[in-house]
């Protein structure tokens, strides 16, 4: 039987960063087309002649001037036929997370503006974007439980309250932290610097560094993490 197909794939990236102790998602404003002037993923279509990975790293950084390495893909949305009011289009979104402060964007291409946005205060986003971000969050919480969270969004150095911040930012709820922190540092892939951190009149904190090769070891092997809540 011969079918007629007449669709287009798209690639939309939920790029998460942690900044000001809050968990951020990039966004660009279209500088085109029906939703001119309104927020929404980076992101766009596919080229014949590249792979999925490949057109999700292009888009990005034509549209951020972001240059992400490791990109997950994250699921195909194309349920709503009707997603894309432009035609039949069916999105492969990615997940990747970076460390705002190493970032330099750039707007360009089909973006005017780029900017980090703080993930609870998100605006209504055009086409299905903040479903795609709720399940990217989704999958960010889920990772949590079997993957070493951190290297890429916190600081080289940092106490080891910053880890535990991030980690509840991330779930969005307090975590049983004496239990956080004796889980974290029995799989060896944080050291102690020898450096200490002051903050005001409080108690002066230790800064830790993650171990890139047992961090990149834990990542790979995976890890069994049940995170405790408070």
């Amino acid at each position: 039987m011969k079918i007629k197909q007449n669709i287009n794939v798209a690639v939309d990236i939920a790029l998460f960063g942690y900044k000001d102790n809050n968990l951020h998602i990039l966004l660009v404003k279209q500088g085109f087309g029906q939703f001119k002037n309104q927020w929404v993923l980076p992101g766009g279509f596919l080229k014949d002649n590249e792979g999925l990975l490949d057109g999700a790293k292009r888009e990005l950084l034509e549209e951020t001037g972001v240059n992400i390495s490791s990109l997950e893909q994250l699921y195909t949305f194309g349920d709503n036929i009707n997603r894309d009011p432009r035609a039949r289009v069916i999105s492969v979104a990615y997940l990747a997370t970076a460390n705002p402060s190493k970032m330099k964007l750039k707007a360009d291409t089909d973006s005017i503006d780029v900017a980090w946005f703080e993930y609870i205060k998100i605006p209504k986003l055009p086409f299905d974007h903040n479903q795609i971000i709720k399940t990217a969050h989704t999958r960010l919480k889920a990772k949590l439980n079997y993957q070493p969270i951190g290297f890429e969004l916190l600081s080289a150095k940092f106490p080891f309250s910053d880890l535990e911040n991030l980690y509840m930012t991330i779930l969005q709820r307090k975590i049983d932290r004496r239990n956080f922190r004796k889980k974290i540092l029995g799989f060896n892939f944080l050291e102690e610097t020898g450096e200490i951190k002051k903050h005001g009149s409080g108690r002066p904190a230790l800064l830790y560094k993650f171990n890139r090769r047992k961090y990149m070891e834990s990542l790979k092997e995976g890890i069994n993490f049940e995170i405790k809540f408070a």
